[in-house]
């Protein structure tokens, strides 16, 4: 080997040590920016996943929300079925009821509904046609123990499907019993 030949072989080696170890930093430094980046990726990866995390329980907590007030909706829908099958049934017990029998509601609801002052009490045609011949006097007795309170029959009838109207002058008080069933109704 010839002294130009080992120049250019301790050339060729310096050069190739030096980019051993050149790719051995590099290396180096790949692998350090590579576990960095893992670590940073790992990190957003928690991150990401706890957000998930929250979105999923903030997801079930609306929906089972929404599927407390479905149930509710429903078991109101079912409440309020229950309550008009039972005022249709009313209403049409109240249909069927002997003429005493009907008597003794209308005395028990004009006790309750009556002021303690004077007035008239009106009542549709067909319930007018079903009073007892006593019940002027049932009606005084009934309204003895409300002092001041005393009713006469209007010679007038009302457009309503049974019950009666309390008038006391201008004053006008709806007992229908329609108008006391949507009273029961929405307190129901």
């Amino acid at each position: 080997m010839t002294g130009l030949e080992k120049i250019l072989k301790a050339i060729e080696d310096e050069a190739q040590a030096r980019a051993d170890e050149i790719i051995s930093e590099a290396n180096k430094q790949a692998e350090q920016i590579l576990s960095a980046a893992r670590q940073e990726g790992e990190l957003e990866a928690g991150k990401i996943a706890q957000k998930a995390s929250e979105e999923v329980k903030s997801v079930l907590s609306r929906a089972e929300s929404a599927a407390v007030l479905q149930e509710r909706k429903a078991i109101l829908e079912a409440k309020q079925q229950i309550i008009n099958e039972t005022i249709i049934k009313a209403r049409a017990s109240l249909s069927e009821l002997s003429d005493k029998e009907y008597t003794d509601i209308l005395i028990k609801l004009i006790k309750r509904y009556a002021h303690n002052e004077v007035g008239q009490i009106v009542f549709s045609a067909n319930d007018k046609k079903r009073l007892p011949a006593d019940f002027t006097d049932r009606l005084k007795q009934a309204l003895a123990d409300k002092t001041g309170a005393a009713l006469t029959l209007s010679e007038k009838t009302a457009d309503i499907n049974g019950g009666f109207l309390l008038v006391y002058g201008d004053i006008e008080e709806n007992c229908s019993f329609d108008a006391l069933f949507e009273a029961a109704r929405e307190d129901l």
